[in-house]
């Protein structure tokens, strides 16, 4: 069967429901010996200690309105200051409260440290004081190095499946190099651009996500995260190597920084004939964000990358993909790239100095009185959809017989200005809602919203 044609799901943080299944893993140091040992020891006792049950209240926007669901999930404790990796679809940014349930069934408050919707990674944390306080007790999981894991390796996934805490089924590594396109798989956020993912055959349920996949001495080998609703023995987790710098990165800022030069490539596998290349050479531009770097110096679809900073590239497959991008990723944001291009046969050099890296996606909220949920406009969405400017927010969706939607405000519609005021993010529509409240003798308010290529002018009777 196609791939196109399989459906996934994510494990949404609703653990009972079925859902789409992300990918996340922790990377750690390298171990010695060679994983074909396929026996459990000691230290597997010391790994499930380390392994908890994450519950999350959060915030999310739908229908023009803001409304609070729970979801459950699993993680996996990672330091002795009580930092836990888990799934950014499991912990994001609108979590309103979390509370981790370790091995022992005590159950403390956590906080929310950050995430990277890009590889599906968060972190959280232990409240501490309560921790001490209590004088309650966890273990610390140690990391294995997943590039060492070869097909049929026996691996065990702890978790918490629809709930069930302290959970462990077992199985092998199936392939660990599997790739699956980007997408919006991440509360509407990208994932997937710059990582494939350890597939393995042990069960993995919703409410696995975010639960480390392991090997028989208790080191972590990747983050459970994705699965094929409708199919057995199909699980993915995010290899241990990509998760080490993702974790650092967010404990130490909140976030993973990374370079931008806006190209999308696809593979050359059987295109080389028709660019005369040698195989194993060169990666195919599909495309160049508008306004990006790549798009001022010109770069265009149908160009073949030959080398970056004057070392070659190979993009004939798929899986490798990721890998160009995430090199690209990890360079400093501001610095020089060199590309040698080949076009129509003609190589030339082109450099171009990278941007950091943003969604396309900005964040969400609601103005709940007038029964519309907006977003902001990122730089990059600004340039993609081809607007003039990324001030304003777009409506996402609209609540019926509110305000808004009597008005005839549309999901989509960008807003300008309320009461002639400009809206250039979210802060600033918010400071307006709130002005509008105060005000005594006002009932109505003037929008100017973008819908399509018009402007329109919009009264709302509150």
């Amino acid at each position: 069967m196609p791939f196109s044609l399989l459906k996934m799901i994510i494990h949404a943080p609703v653990a009972p429901v079925l859902g789409f299944v992300v990918i996340l893993a922790f990377s750690a140091c390298a171990t010695t010996g060679k994983h074909r040992d396929t026996s459990v020891d000691s230290s597997f006792e010391s790994l499930l200690d380390a392994v908890v049950r994450i519950d999350v209240w959060e915030t999310d926007f739908s229908g023009g309105a803001a409304r609070t669901s729970r979801g459950v999930g699993s993680g996996v404790i990672m330091s002795e200051s009580g930092y836990v990796l888990t799934n950014a679809h499991v912990v994001g940014s609108r979590s309103e409260r979390i509370v981790i349930t370790l091995n022992s069934l005590e159950r403390v408050e956590g906080t929310w440290v950050g995430w990277d919707h890009w590889t599906d990674l968060a972190v959280v944390r232990l409240d501490m004081d309560e921790v001490r306080e209590r004088s309650l007790k966890f273990a610390v999981a140690q990391f294995g190095d997943s590039s060492r894991l070869k097909p049929g390796d026996q691996v065990f996934a702890v978790g918490t499946p629809n709930g069930l805490s302290r959970t462990v089924s077992s199985g092998i590594v199936s392939n660990t190099d599997r790739y699956f396109e980007a997408s919006r798989g991440v509360r509407g956020f990208e994932t997937g651009t710059f990582n494939t993912w350890l597939q393995t055959d042990a069960a993995i349920n919703p409410g696995n996500s975010g639960g480390p996949l392991v090997l028989g001495d208790g080191r972590v080998i990747g983050i459970n995260t994705r699965g094929y609703l409708g199919a057995n023995n199909l699980g993915f987790a995010v290899p241990s190597r990509i998760c080490v710098d993702v974790m650092e990165s967010l404990i130490a800022q909140g976030e993973k920084t990374r370079s931008y030069v806006g190209l999308q490539v696809a593979p050359l596998q059987d295109l080389e004939s028709f660019f005369r290349l040698e195989m194993n050479q060169g990666v195919l531009v599909e495309s160049a964000d508008p306004g990006s770097p790549a798009a001022n110096q010109d770069l265009r679809a149908g160009d073949i990358i030959l080398s970056v900073n004057g070392q070659l590239v190979d993009g004939r497959f798929p899986e490798q993909l990721p890998g160009f991008q995430n090199e690209i990723a990890e360079l400093s944001v501001g610095s020089e790239v060199s590309m040698r291009v080949l076009r129509s046969g003609q190589e030339k050099e082109i450099k171009l100095t990278t941007e950091p890296l943003e969604s396309r996606f900005g964040e969400e909220d609601a103005v709940e009185s007038w029964g519309i949920a907006v977003r902001d406009i990122t730089r990059r969405g600004a340039r993609i959809d081809r607007l003039e400017t990324d001030d304003g927010v777009q409506v996402t969706s609209v609540q019926n017989d509110y305000p808004a939607e009597r008005a005839g405000i549309r999901s989509g519609d960008i807003i300008l200005k309320v009461n002639r005021e400009s809206i250039t993010d979210l802060d600033e529509l918010h400071g307006i809602v709130d002005a509008v409240a105060q005000e005594t003798d006002g009932d109505k308010v003037l929008f100017e919203v973008m819908r399509g290529i018009q402007v329109r002018y919009v009264v709302m009777e509150l």
